[in-house]
Parts: structure tokens; C-alpha cells; sequence
């Protein structure tokens, strides 16, 4: 037996190959782990990393997880780990097919589906606000369905708030509905094939604080990684993240509370192996959990999240983190530095073409900002919220104390200014429509 033969593959389900999966790779290369991307980019297109993904399509979860199989046939695979929502559901129907510990795709299919999420919450007896799933089609009329206002208006799959607004009347709620169809009939969103296109989830408005919780689970044990405070109130119309600041400055009691919570909605959906990131909301009426996704924390912001590992030296990130989890190596369990940390993702003020971005090195020159990732490409059109899911770029900073950080995040986005210019209307050929 040859020594590759003997080295750990993992399977890495991405929508994207970009700048989270580069860290995997490199983490994957440390560890002496081969890494095999599971991604739904084209099959007939060139691939400029020459990785040898497998192409499959992931709005066909099964179809992608039988292909998996067929490929990794009779080779060694020691684990499954996604990246992203979509990925989720395929991921957990090939560790199924594979024999390889993880979610069951009930509780990862779950998670994907506003709807089916609230349903599993109340019916588990954890805190949930009243909703129901209204037919997009023919909008009916509130009033008649019993909707108090204020209220909010929510795709049933998408991610990332797009889509998600607040209303507090019956004009703003039939208006932000037609707005939400138009949305769901876009090209853009139609092509994904996600499921419930045509239903949105009506849910009772929560004041309060909101937090985001990473989490790992071994066996149906969870550990909570970090708690992240959101300082910007999330109050609406709509719900674009900008601030994550960890360590929580919530006091202790409210950090266990919001762990229990964390603890009982991941039970309540039968999550039991990996990654899980968690989003609440805090009021004088408890800890409301309001999603849990089956993966670790999007975008770029894993990258606030650093773990010391004893006897070594430089602190690993989180792509270190879960290899060494889903392998069950030494350093599985690092705690995270102590080191208060942050991100910021940049909001989008406008929508439009991205045509200029000025004082990105006065931003990098604050104190405390320790990275700038300008993730948007040049001369796209870059939708703002709630039309939009994709930020500007992400803003990292590190320091002593929470408010340190913050404070920096805040400063290095005050030297930022992007230029966006509208797009021009185009008519389609044959209907005529813009």
C-alpha cells in the first residue's frame, strides 16, 4: 500500500470555489489531507485550479450524492464537510450512501426551509413566533388571514436576508409581497431551482438584540466556538448583516441562555455531526432561535475565528479547526484565542454598477483593522438589499476588548467610499418588457 493510499480524503461540497475553499485547501495541504471539491460549476467548462472537482447539481441533491458515490467507488473517504446552504442537502445524502457520521438529510433539509424550521420549533416547544406560508401567486389579503403588524415577509429557502422585509401596515405588506414575487421570478433567482419559489413565510416581527453562534457537534453534543454580537439594531425594513464582534459582551447569564437554546433547537432538528451556525434574537420575553444552518459560518467571515492549539505556536483558523474535527485529530478542540476579533461585512448602500472604490489604504492603516478583502468585481451590477445577498467586500479587525474592535471596524468603514452607478434599462426583445 503506497502512502497516498493511506492519506485522509475528505469530500468538500462548495457552490463556490473562492477564497474559503483556498483556505481549505491550504489547511488540507498542512494536515496532510486530501481534499476532493464536490462543487456545481460546469462540467464542460476549463477548470483554472485543475483540482478534479466533481461537477453535480445541487438543486438535485440525491442525483449529486449518487454521483458522488459512483465516483468515489471503491477509494477511501474519510469525511464530508459543506460549505454554503446549498450544498447541505447532497452533502448529507452521499455521508449517508458513503457510511460516514453526519446529519441525517431530514434535519439538514429542515434546516434549508424557513417554514419547515418554525414548524420543528414550536412543535418542540422552543420559543417561535406565530407564521404561516402564504401563496405568492394570487396575494390574499391580510387582513382575512388573521396578519398583525408588524410582521415580516420571508422567502421560504433563500439565505443571507434576501428577500426579508418588515412591514407595519397593510400597504407595506402588500407592496414588499409584490416585491418578493418579482424577486422569486427573476432569472437570477429561477435558475437556482430552489424549492417554494412560490410561497413566502409571513412571521410575527421580534424585537431585541440579535446574536450569531458558531457551533460543532460530536455525537449530538454541541460546543459552541463563539458567540458574535451584531451592535447594529436589525430592525428593518429589511435585514442586511454588517457587525460581528466576538467575545459577546452579553452578560453571562444571557451567554448560557443563549447556549441552552443553541443546545435545544440543534436537538430539536436531529442535528448531531459538524459544523453549525445559529442566529437569535434576545428580548425581555427569552432567547428566540431564529435559523440554524447545518455548516460553519458564510463568506469570508471565518476568518475572525482563530483557535491556539496547545504546544503550537500560531493560532489555526476554522477550516484547521473542522479538518482536524471531521478527522478526529489532536487540536480538534482548540479553544478560541482570547483575543477579541471582529468583521465587517460592507453593506451595499445602493444598487448598481461597481465602478470605483477610494480610501481602502486609509481603511487599512487604522488601528486595529488588520485586513481588507474587496470581494466584489469590478463593473458588476451589485444589488443592495433586499433584492441583493452578496456584500461589498469584508472588513477584519483585532484588539484587546470588543468595543476596540468594533471601534476599528467602524473607522476603516468611514474611509471607504464606492462609487455605483445605475444600470440602464434594457428591453427584452420580445415581449418589450424592461
Amino acid at each position: 500500500m503506497n502512502s497516498r493510499e493511506l492519506q485522509p480524503r475528505i469530500l468538500l461540497f462548495t457552490a463556490k470555489l473562492g477564497y474559503q475553499t483556498r483556505a481549505f485547501d491550504e489547511a488540507a495541504k498542512k494536515l496532510g489531507v486530501e481534499l476532493v471539491f464536490v462543487t456545481d460549476r460546469c462540467h464542460q467548462l476549463e477548470d483554472p485550479w485543475h483540482d478534479s472537482a466533481v461537477p453535480v447539481r445541487f438543486e438535485a441533491p440525491e442525483e449529486a450524492a449518487y454521483v458522488v458515490m459512483e465516483e468515489q467507488s471503491g477509494r477511501r473517504v474519510d469525511g464530508v464537510l459543506a460549505l454554503g446552504d446549498r450544498p447541505t442537502l447532497a452533502a448529507a445524502y452521499a455521508a449517508r450512501g458513503l457510511g460516514i457520521p453526519h446529519n441525517h438529510p431530514a434535519s439538514v433539509e429542515a434546516c434549508r426551509s424557513k417554514f419547515r424550521l418554525r414548524e420543528v420549533f414550536r412543535d418542540a416547544g422552543l420559543p417561535t413566533p406565530w407564521f404561516r406560508s402564504v401563496p405568492l401567486q394570487a396575494i390574499p389579503e391580510p387582513a382575512l388571514m388573521g396578519i398583525a403588524y408588524p410582521c415580516v415577509l420571508k422567502p421560504i429557502s433563500l439565505s443571507a436576508s434576501q428577500g426579508v422585509v418588515r412591514v407595519n401596515n397593510r400597504e407595506e405588506f402588500l407592496a414588499a409581497a409584490s416585491r418578493l414575487k418579482r424577486l422569486l421570478e427573476s432569472a437570477e433567482i429561477r435558475a437556482t431551482r430552489e424549492p417554494n419559489l412560490d410561497r413566502m413565510i409571513v412571521e410575527e416581527y421580534l424585537p431585541g438584540r440579535e446574536v450569531a453562534v458558531e457551533g460543532l457537534l460530536t455525537g449530538g453534543e454541541l460546543r459552541v466556538l463563539a458567540i458574535f454580537d451584531k451592535p447594529d439594531p436589525l430592525e428593518g425594513p429589511y435585514f442586511e448583516e454588517t457587525i460581528y464582534v466576538t467575545p459577546s459582551r452579553c452578560a453571562e447569564r444571557e451567554q448560557e441562555l443563549i447556549k441552552k437554546s443553541f443546545a435545544e433547537a440543534t436537538r430539536a432538528l436531529g442535528l448531531t455531526q459538524g459544523p453549525v451556525h445559529g442566529e437569535f434574537r434576545l428580548n425581555e420575553r427569552g432567547v428566540w432561535p431564529i435559523e440554524i444552518a447545518a455548516r460553519p459560518i458564510g463568506g469570508l467571515c471565518a476568518r475572525a475565528l482563530r483557535f491556539q492549539v496547545e504546544d503550537e505556536g500560531e493560532p489555526i483558523g476554522l477550516e484547521e479547526l473542522l479538518l482536524r474535527h471531521v478527522l478526529n485529530l489532536s487540536g480538534r478542540d482548540a479553544p478560541r484565542e482570547t483575543a477579541a476579533s471582529g468583521v465587517l461585512m460592507i453593506p451595499v448602500p445602493t444598487s448598481g454598477i461597481l465602478e470605483k472604490v477610494d480610501g481602502a489604504d486609509e481603511a487599512r492603516a487604522v488601528a486595529g483593522v488588520t485586513e481588507l478583502e474587496i470581494t466584489a468585481r469590478w463593473h458588476d451590477y451589485i444589488a443592495a438589499w433586499p433584492e441583493g445577498s452578496s456584500y461589498l467586500g469584508f472588513l477584519f479587525a483585532g484588539g484587546e476588548t470588543p468595543a476596540e474592535v468594533e471601534n476599528a471596524l467602524r473607522e476603516g468603514h468611514a474611509k471607504l467610499n464606492f462609487k455605483l452607478t445605475p444600470r440602464l434599462p434594457v428591453e427584452h426583445p420580445v415581449t418589450g418588457k424592461v
